[in-house]
C-alpha cells in the first residue's frame, strides 16, 4: 500500500540527480536562501530596527527556529528521496496528508511571482546604472526614474521573462550541468563584487558612523517612543519581524529547502549541512549591510528608507561618488545575481515537483 500512489512515476521517471559535490549543495541550498531577502529586504528592515540590537535577535531566531526547521526540511527529503510532491506519499502512507504537498507547489510558485518581478527590476537597473543617468542625482530625480519604471508595464514583463527564462533554461540542462555548475559561477561571482562594494564602502569618508550604527549595538533603538506602551510595541514589532526575517532569509515554511534534503548523501550530518547554509547565507546578510550602511552615512542618507532604500536612496548616493555609474552597475549586478540564484534554486524546486508528482521528465517540466 505505501507505494501504490507511485509505481507508473518511478517506472518513467529516470533515477534521481545528485549534485556532484558537496560544494555545489551548499551553494545551491545556500543560493534557494541567499536571495533579496539578504541583499534587499535585511538591509532596509535593520535600518528600520535600529541596526545592530536588531541584528542580534535576529540571529537568535537563525539559531532557535531557521536552523532547527532547515534541519526538519531537510531530514523529509533526505528520507522520502522526493520533493514535496510525493514525501508524504513515501513517509506517511495513510494518505491523511497527501494533500498537503500541493501547498509546496502553491507556495514556490507564489514567491516566484514575487521575486522574478523584483529581479526584473535588479536587471533593469544594471543598464541604467552603467549609462549614467543617475550621476549628480537627486533623491527627487531617482524616485521619478523608479516610479517610470513601474508605470511601464511592458518594461517591467519584458525583464520579468528574461528573470523567467534564465531559471527555465538553467534548470533544464540539468541539475549538475545546469543548476550546479551556474550557481557556482554565478555565486563565486556575487561573492568578489561584494567584497570589492564592501572594501569600497567602508573606505568611504565617513563610513565610520554607518559601521558603527550597523555592529555596535544601541538597545535603546528597539525601545523607541514616548510612552511606555509605544515603546514596548516598536520592541515587538522588531522581535516579529526578526523572527519573519529569519524565516524568510532561509527561503523556509514552503518545502524548498526539501527538495535539497533529498539530494543528501547518508554520509552527511543534516545539522552540519544546515548549519553551512545559513552561515553562507548569514555572511551574505552581513556583508550586504557593510555596503549599504556605510555609503548611506558617509553620503548624509538616512538608513530606513524602507524598499526604496536600494532603487531610490542608493542611487543617490552612487550618482555622487567617482565612478558612481561603475560602481553602481557592480552593485546592481551583484543583486541581479543573488535575485537569480534563488529563481533558480526555487524553479528547481517546482520542477523536481512535476518530475516528481507526473514522472515526466526534466527538460518537459522546465
Amino acid at each position: 500500500m505505501p507505494e501504490q500512489s507511485t509505481p507508473a512515476a518511478s517506472a518513467t521517471t529516470p533515477s534521481r540527480e545528485h549534485f556532484a559535490s558537496r560544494l555545489g549543495f551548499i551553494l545551491i541550498s545556500a543560493g534557494c536562501a541567499i536571495g533579496l531577502g539578504n541583499v534587499w529586504r535585511f538591509p532596509y528592515i535593520t535600518g528600520q530596527y535600529g541596526g545592530a540590537a536588531f541584528f542580534l535577535i535576529y540571529l537568535v531566531f537563525l539559531v532557535i527556529l531557521g536552523l532547527p526547521v532547515m534541519v526538519m526540511e531537510f531530514a523529509v527529503g533526505r528520507a522520502s528521496q522526493k520533493s514535496a510532491a510525493q514525501a508524504f506519499d513515501r513517509l506517511q502512507p495513510s494518505g491523511t496528508w497527501h494533500w498537503f504537498s500541493w501547498w509546496g507547489y502553491i507556495g514556490c510558485t507564489v514567491l516566484m511571482m514575487f521575486y522574478t518581478t523584483v529581479c526584473g527590476w535588479m536587471l533593469s537597473y544594471v543598464p541604467k546604472m552603467a549609462s549614467g543617468v543617475f550621476n549628480g542625482a537627486d533623491a527627487q530625480m531617482t524616485a521619478a526614474v523608479f516610479s517610470d519604471m513601474l508605470a511601464d508595464p511592458v518594461g517591467l514583463i519584458a525583464w520579468m521573462v528574461v528573470a523567467v527564462v534564465v531559471g527555465a533554461v538553467v534548470c533544464g540542462m540539468g541539475l549538475q550541468k545546469g543548476v550546479e555548475r551556474i550557481t557556482k559561477w554565478m555565486m563565486a561571482t556575487l561573492f568578489v563584487v561584494m567584497l570589492v562594494l564592501c572594501v569600497r564602502a567602508v573606505t568611504l569618508p565617513g563610513a565610520g558612523e554607518g559601521i558603527a550604527f550597523y555592529l555596535v549595538p544601541d538597545f535603546s533603538r528597539l525601545f523607541a517612543g514616548a510612552t511606555a506602551a509605544e515603546q514596548w510595541a516598536t520592541f515587538s514589532d522588531a522581535v516579529f519581524a526578526a523572527m519573519g526575517q529569519a524565516l524568510f532569509s532561509l527561503s523556509l515554511g514552503m518545502a524548498s529547502m526539501e527538495i535539497f534534503g533529498s539530494y543528501i548523501g547518508r554520509e552527511r550530518s543534516l545539522a552540519g549541512e544546515a548549519v553551512s547554509v545559513t552561515a553562507l547565507n548569514t555572511v551574505v546578510a552581513v556583508l550586504a549591510g557593510l555596503i549599504i550602511f556605510p555609503a548611506c552615512f558617509a553620503y548624509g542618507v538616512s538608513p530606513d528608507q524602507g524598499p526604496s532604500l536600494v532603487f531610490v536612496t542608493l542611487p543617490v548616493v552612487f550618482g555622487q561618488m567617482p565612478l558612481g555609474n561603475v560602481w553602481g552597475a557592480l552593485f546592481f549586478v551583484f543583486m541581479s545575481f543573488a535575485a537569480l540564484s534563488t529563481v533558480i534554486a526555487v524553479f528547481e524546486n517546482l520542477i523536481s515537483w512535476s518530475i516528481d508528482k507526473w514522472g515526466i521528465t526534466r527538460r518537459r517540466a522546465a
